[in-house]
């Protein structure tokens, strides 16, 4: 008997629901910490078991599995419902976020083994609610349950990057995440208001019909895309909203991998995709989110080659990927994009997932206080590096098909400008992650042996937290415990197996398939550049045979405006200092004197008056029978005059 895919789906939404529900109303079990954990990452292994098997239901069948309620009310049918959408590719997306939260719980059991027990329990609730929402977002049906789930992501967001809110880094940048995110979330929300407008619905299904039937209005379209992509860029970290994905580096390291990995960073990204038949109708929004992700993907690689935070380098590389998947989106080649999310979650989470086992070792993010970890660290090292060869898209590695694809796809969309521009962020996606790598695991050693175990050289300020532990390190360098190791080593074995068989055979899913046929120069191009890219990484900072310094006063300007950001943020800070501030002090002083003022007047006059006319009452019967005379004749005499 075949099991129903959306009933699966369905399993596997309401099991994260069911974990956070019980660690936040049960609040003696939450305060456990352990066993909280336990019970969250047993739910999350049932989920991520039910998308499995809600996938094998689904096979290879491109018609959708729809679970639907009625939620809002209308005259002749409902005006919204909620469910859940099962097809080929929301089941994989929900594969591969279930994956992606299980292997982080798990994770987080040996990273935050010295965390209070409250807070242990706190964060765990965390997980399971953002776990939910972006597996809501997923399975969506229409567009109002998915701009829901998305408010809740972002909520989410903002509690897991502010997780450890008293240090005051972390809690800047969850606020600064929380507003970033909220400009294009209003965008998002005016655009599928006007859909509907123009539409009649959310629902996902009906507004593809119209669209393959051309009985979509077609009035005020290109708004509406504009900004359904406003949200999405703000969520993807497109420019020029890509200023808070770095400044969440302030949470935990897992939820530094839960985010920028295959969850919230990628929901633009899944959004435009699953809209890709709406964009279609409107060629000129897709080409602004094509140049707009090819000049995200650049800007954000010239970031990541200056900054010596291994966490703020592995943040630029997200952007400056979203930047690769958007621009493939804007060729329209959506399904480009979408592998490349795919596999680029698997490497991504596990570049991240390695990054925390360094510093959970070390006790410092600065990649120069690093050196010669692989001696000390070997598993550490080589799943790291196996990221880092996936991330640089070479042959037998994850993410060597998808950028291909990406890059074919815009030669064949007749974007050469975009096209010429990957191919310069594919050079040096190469040289910072391998610049990376050198530095941190194969250049001389910075640290020092001090009684028979390492020690750091350039320990942290005492008084100071550090950068991304809350509680003291151990000074043994060594390779992280059984609970960290597990989900490394399976990011690492998919990363591996996605690679080879990508390499060899083809797309590992169907609907992964080439929606183009790329000219035969393409791949030894793109594997040239990535090669250069490395042995430029090698020459400077393993060989020594180019100067670093030398290297960098080459690219003078350039090198100061990326240490400055590019002065985005300063961009940005102005606004908010100069223009917003302005504005509020004058909404303020209209309010407090114009507004406040004219009804404070109005009351004291009204005070006053009511003491003049209480003055004729006098009391005295007389007064009050000259007043109903004087009443009377000035009645007869105006019914004289009219």
């Amino acid at each position: 008997m075949r099991t129903d895919p959306g009933t699966l789906a369905l399993v596997s939404l309401l099991l994260p629901l069911a974990s956070f529900f019980v660690l936040a109303i049960v609040a003696p079990f939450r305060r456990l910490g352990r066993p909280a954990a336990y019970f969250s990452v047993l739910c999350a292994t049932g989920a991520f078991a039910a998308a499995v098997m809600a996938w094998l239901a689904q096979g290879e069948s491109t018609i959708p599995t729809l679970h639907l309620w009625e939620w809002l009310p209308g005259q002749g049918k409902s005006l919204a419902t909620v469910g859940v959408l099962v097809d080929p590719d929301s089941t994989v997306m929900l594969m591969l976020v279930t994956l992606v939260a299980l292997l982080v719980q798990v994770y987080s059991l040996g990273y935050l083994h010295e965390e209070p027990p409250k807070g242990l329990g706190r964060y765990y609730t965390y997980q399971s609610l953002f776990a939910f929402s972006m597996m809501g977002l997923v399975l969506s049906p229409n567009l109002l349950q998915l701009f829901m789930c998305w408010e809740l992501v972002g909520l989410c967001s903002y509690l897991l990057i502010g997780f450890w809110y008293p240090k005051p880094e972390a809690a800047r940048a969850a606020v600064k995440a929380f507003w970033t995110t909220k400009l294009g979330d209003v965008g998002f929300l005016i655009g599928i208001v006007l859909l509907w407008r123009s539409a009649g619905t959310f629902d996902l299904t009906e507004l593809h019909a119209m669209v393959q039937s051309s009985t979509l209005p077609l009035a005020g379209l290109s708004i509406i895309t504009f900004c359904i992509y406003l949200g999405a860029a703000g969520k993807s970290a497109q420019f020029p909203f890509h200023v808070w994905l770095p400044d969440a580096m302030e949470g935990p390291t897992p939820v530094s991998a839960l985010i920028h990995a295959a969850t919230m960073v990628t929901a633009g990204v899944y959004l435009l995709h699953r809209t890709s038949w709406l964009f279609a109708l409107t060629p000129d929004v897709l080409l602004i989110v094509a140049w707009v992700g090819a000049f995200t993907a650049l800007l954000a690689a010239v970031l990541a080659c200056v900054q010596d935070d291994i966490k703020r380098v592995l943040a630029y590389s997200t952007v400056s990927q979203l930047g690769y998947m958007m621009a493939a989106i804007g060729a329209g080649f959506s399904a480009a994009g979408f592998f490349h999310l795919l596999t680029h979650g698997l490497f991504k989470a596990l570049l991240f997932l390695g990054a925390g086992a360094v510093i959970h070792a070390v006790g410092t993010n600065d990649i120069s206080k690093m050196g010669g970890l692989a001696r000390k660290m070997p598993i550490t090292a080589i799943v790291f590096l196996i990221g880092t060869l996936s991330l640089a898209g070479i042959p037998f590695f994850g993410g060597y098909l998808s950028k291909e694809e990406i890059l074919g796809a815009m030669w064949a969309g007749g974007l050469p400008g975009p096209f010429a521009v990957l191919m310069l962020v594919a050079f040096l996606t190469a040289f910072y992650m391998f610049r990376v790598v050198f530095l941190a695991f194969y250049g001389p050693s910075h640290v020092a042996a001090s009684h028979g175990e390492l020690v750091m050289t350039t320990p942290p300020d005492e008084g100071k937290i550090v950068h991304d532990q809350p509680g003291p390190h151990s000074s043994h360098l060594h390779d992280p415990p059984a609970s960290m190791l597990l989900p490394l080593l399976t990011l690492a074995a998919l990363a591996m197996f996605v690679g080879i068989y990508s390499t060899l055979i083809g797309p590992l899913l169907p609907a992964e398939a080439a929606e183009h046929a790329a000219p035969g120069w393409l791949t030894p191009s793109a594997v040239g550049v990535a090669v250069v890219g490395i042995l430029l990484a090698w020459l400077t900072y393993q060989r020594r045979t180019i100067n670093p310094e030398s290297l960098a006063s080459a690219f003078g300007p350039i090198r100061t405006a990326a240490l400055a950001k590019f002065w985005v943020d300063d961009a940005f800070i102005f606004v908010y200092e100069r223009v917003l501030l302005t504005f509020a002090r004058v909404v303020g002083w209209t309010d407090r004197y114009i507004v406040d003022g004219v009804l404070n007047m109005v009351s004291a006059w009204t005070l006053t008056a009511g003491d003049d006319l209480r003055t004729i009452q006098t009391g005295k019967a007389q007064d009050y029978v000259y007043g109903v005379a004087v009443g009377v004749l000035a009645l007869i005499l105006w019914m004289k005059l009219s």
